[in-house]
């Protein structure tokens, strides 16, 4: 069954089209992300599907049930980590837990929640002393407080540090691993890389491509970059006949190479330089990324 199923959906805001006409679908038990820059939409869309806005237009369907008519049946089969998330300092985390454990019919023993968010040695502090990354780890335990089916978590590890962040993304892997259902919105293209089985890239109201990481960059950018340095050199003309290759130009002894088979060029350039009686140092490989995704599909960097 579909854990999502949204149809059109659209949102507009006076002459600002914030989602524009957006399907989505998402499998039950898979890790999936709304990639793409602030602005993109990404926000307004997961409020939407958490029932916390109506669309202009469209239809969705959670674990079953249309957000519409069955808002209340969706609140108890999911959980929501906001972008932000007002607490009350002078609780301590484990009464923050308690509060919110309240408000569901079933909810997950607190002391469960505090390990899963590693929040074990803070569960007698008081909120107001968290840092910024078990703060994101207590929101992500309230957004579990009901042990739900579905977890959407938005934008989770903004403005973490990386040992932080690398903490978020272990919760995310148990969450896996006990086959939930996470949908997660993000600008770092690493962490997409990282967490999702499935990526869409979202940019200026609209979902743009939708697949796996690895598909994604195969079937949109499937060019790898060689560089490395040769003295005295070669003609580049040599490197351009090398079968893959798609591009190569150098300068000053400092080549770089753009081709769609890197191994088998690198092992050609290697042996066309030991032919010549050439050093090839300094070698470099970059495989694409899903930012080269985004920058083919829309012309500019996720970050700007």
């Amino acid at each position: 069954m579909l854990a999502i199923n949204a149809r059109g959906l659209k949102k507009y805001y006076g002459e600002v089209r914030a989602v524009d006409g957006v399907d989505l679908e998402v499998e039950e038990g898979e890790v999936f992300g709304i990639l793409g820059p602030n602005g993109a939409g990404k926000t307004t869309t997961l409020e939407m599907l958490e029932t916390l806005r109506e669309p202009d237009e469209g239809e969705i369907t959670i674990l079953g049930y249309d957000t519409r008519e069955n808002p209340r049946e969706i609140k108890e089969l999911i959980g929501v980590q906001l972008q932000t998330t007002a607490f009350f300092d002078e609780l301590t985390v484990w009464e923050t837990i308690d509060l919110f454990r309240s408000f569901y019919s079933r909810a997950l023993p607190i002391s469960t929640l505090v390990e899963l968010a590693e929040l074990t040695d803070k569960a007698g502090a008081r909120v107001s002393t968290l840092s910024g990354g078990q703060h994101k780890r207590l929101s992500i335990a309230l957004a579990l407080v009901n042990d739900p089916r579905l977890i959407f978590l938005d934008e989770p590890t903004t403005g973490l540090d990386p040992q932080a962040r690398r903490r978020i993304w272990d919760v995310v892997g148990l969450l896996r691993e006990q086959g939930k259902t996470v949908v997660i919105t993000t600008h770092y293209i690493e962490e997409a890389e990282e967490l999702c089985e499935r990526v869409a890239v979202m940019d200026h109201g609209r979902i743009i491509a939708t697949g796996t990481p690895h598909r994604l960059i195969s079937e949109h950018v499937p060019e790898s970059t060689i560089t490395f340095r040769m003295y005295p050199g070669m003609d580049v003309n040599m490197i351009k006949e090398i079968p893959g290759v798609v591009e190569a130009n150098s300068e000053n002894g400092f080549y770089r190479v753009i081709t769609t088979s890197p191994h088998e060029t690198l092992m050609a350039i290697v042996s066309i330089g030991r032919q010549e009686g050439l050093e090839v140092e300094e070698v470099n490989m970059r495989r694409a990324s899903l930012e080269d995704v985004f920058l083919k599909l829309t012309g500019r960097t996720i970050r700007s």
